[in-house]
């Protein structure tokens, strides 16, 4: 299971950058709501030392137990369904006493590396219509416990991760031109029924979020928007250097509690306040690299997994990430999702430093890498025939 690796293999670039990404994020929880700011060091702390052990441990020797990793999502998903606590409506938590956990963005993570697995053992027939059902019918499940939560957004980062991911693996641009002239038409008809009054597809506070952003002038839906208008006028507020910096008052966000969720949702109203518009790049540019260094290591990795799980795993950040960025300054309706590394959140923490390791380990067994233990096996065996 683990294995002797060479440490200028490691990708320490990623461990910088991750660090550094995530103790900004601590002080921007401890300016948002002080009390919380241990516990999220506590998550980065934890999310440091799963990182360093997953890291360590052979992916290739996780992915035989593909099976288990998709049973053992199953089950923490119904027993959100079964034994889940509530929070404002929906029932995604589950409370094991010192800590309230919620396995759906562990799950993120499970549904990677299985399909990681599968799309591998598959990909000579991944383009075939028996093996595309099975894979369809394999999401349905995870993603239906999603769903009925309810939770929305992650059904819909669930689903936009398994698109890029069996793009990834080898999906023909027939299939994916097909699909399109399939799923345009039914968006715009699930929208054209969402805005409807009576319809039954979406509870009331979900309508209510998509409604406000087309129609932010109505009245209505005034207590859905006005969140994102003060994330707005806070962000705008920060100016080039932002108000921690200048010394100037913090008016919006923390101490006049004009946004809610700062915390959480709005994180970016907090750093745009805070620290202007050099915080905010310095964000989006950290969080943009995480990404790309994923990608640059997918490129490198020994086998097809390796490089579904890197573009899996950079894909929740950039998803999670954009939505974020975009309720925040207004370009979305709210979606409610935390920002990767930065917002509070124990289990989104830890689960995204969990996938973070993967990414390491499949970097550690880069095909650089595997070329020279190869040469180093062969001088070894030179030696013992001369």
């Amino acid at each position: 299971m683990l294995r002797q690796y060479r440490l200028r293999f490691y990708d320490f670039r990623l461990v910088i950058m991750l660090l550094a990404i995530s103790f900004f994020g601590v002080s921007l929880v401890g300016s948002a709501m002080s009390e919380l700011q241990n516990r999220q060091l506590l998550g980065v702390v934890m999310g440091l030392v799963i990182m360093l052990i997953v890291s360590l441990v052979d992916y290739s020797w996780v992915l035989n137990f593909h099976w288990l990793i998709y049973a053992f999502n199953i089950f923490m998903l119904l027993a959100v369904r079964l034994f889940g606590s509530s929070s404002h409506g929906a029932a995604r938590w589950i409370d094991i006493g010192f800590i309230t956990f919620q396995p759906t963005e562990l799950s993120k993570i499970l549904i990677i590396l299985f399909f990681a697995k599968y799309f591998m053992d598959h990909e000579d027939t991944l383009n075939t219509f028996p093996t595309l059902v099975r894979s369809a019918g394999l999401l349905f499940f995870p993603l239906f416990l999603v769903y009925q939560q309810p939770d929305l957004k992650n059904t819909i980062t669930i689903l936009l991760i398994f698109i890029i991911m069996i793009y990834i693996a080898g999906l023909s641009y027939r299939i994916i031109g097909g699909a399109l002239l399939i799923a345009i038409p039914l968006i715009a008809i699930f929208l054209y029924i969402v805005m409807q009054p009576n319809q039954t597809l979406l509870q009331d506070y979900q309508r209510n979020r998509i409604m406000s952003f087309f129609y932010p002038e109505d009245d209505e839906y005034s207590d859905d928007i006005i969140q994102q208008n003060n994330s707005k006028t806070a962000i705008a507020s920060g100016e080039l250097a932002g108000k921690r910096i200048t010394g100037s008052n913090l008016t919006y966000v923390n101490e006049g509690n004009f946004v809610a969720e700062n915390q959480t949702d709005f994180i970016f109203a907090v750093a745009g306040e805070e620290y202007g518009f050099i915080g905010c790049s310095s964000i989006i540019i950290m969080l943009f690299l995480i990404s790309a260094e994923c990608l640059l290591i997918s490129r490198r990795s020994k086998d097809t997994a390796g490089k579904i799980i890197c573009c899996g795993v950079a894909s929740i950040v950039s998803l999670q990430s954009f939505l974020n960025i975009c309720v925040a300054t207004g370009l979305s309706p709210n979606t409610g999702t935390p920002l990767p590394f930065v917002s509070y959140g124990l289990t989104s923490l830890v689960s995204l430093y969990t996938g973070m390791g993967f990414v390491l380990n499949i970097g550690l067994q880069s095909s650089a890498y595997e070329k020279q233990l190869k040469r180093r096996d062969y001088y070894r065996r030179e030696e013992e025939y001369l």
